[in-house]
């Protein structure tokens, strides 16, 4: 099996999380994604964990869809004194430019587990087609000039 490491990941990840912090409206932080085709539909997920639905917000203008999550603090006691703090609060956005061969029409999205799930078919002038070759007759003309 192989596998891609990268060794600074970590420390990737501490260091964004040090110096831009919690994700604002006016600078979001992306959220981690899955992209496939399943036959004749597109498939986006979105790990949103601990959003609740209703914090989550879908948008298509032209051919762009804008997805925005807000991961809210679980505890809002003052009394409280956080120990250990890893799980990123604030703003998460996405933007997906999509292509003139999916129906934007048509998205459905559902959100279960934490996965937030868009299905986006494929417009029915992208989906590929058969055209038939017609025949010509065969027996010999003649060309008067």
């Amino acid at each position: 099996m192989l596998m891609r490491t990268d060794p600074f990941r970590e420390l990737d990840r501490l260091a964004q999380q040090f110096f831009t912090g919690p994700g604002t409206w006016s600078r979001p932080t992306p959220m981690p994604m899955d992209a496939y085709r399943a036959g004749d539909e597109f498939v986006v997920e979105f790990d949103l964990p601990g959003v609740s639905p209703d914090a989550i917000d879908l948008d298509v203008e032209r051919n762009v869809l804008t997805v925005r999550a807000e991961r809210r603090p679980s505890r809002t006691d003052n009394e409280v004194e956080m120990q250990l703090s890893e799980r990123p609060l604030g703003v998460f956005s996405r933007q997906l430019f999509l292509g003139d061969s999916l129906d934007l029409d048509g998205i459905k999205a559902d959100y279960d587990s934490g996965v937030l799930t868009l299905r986006i078919p494929v417009a029915e002038k992208a989906k590929p087609r058969k055209i038939t070759i017609g025949q010509t007759d065969d027996a010999p003309r003649e060309i008067n000039a």
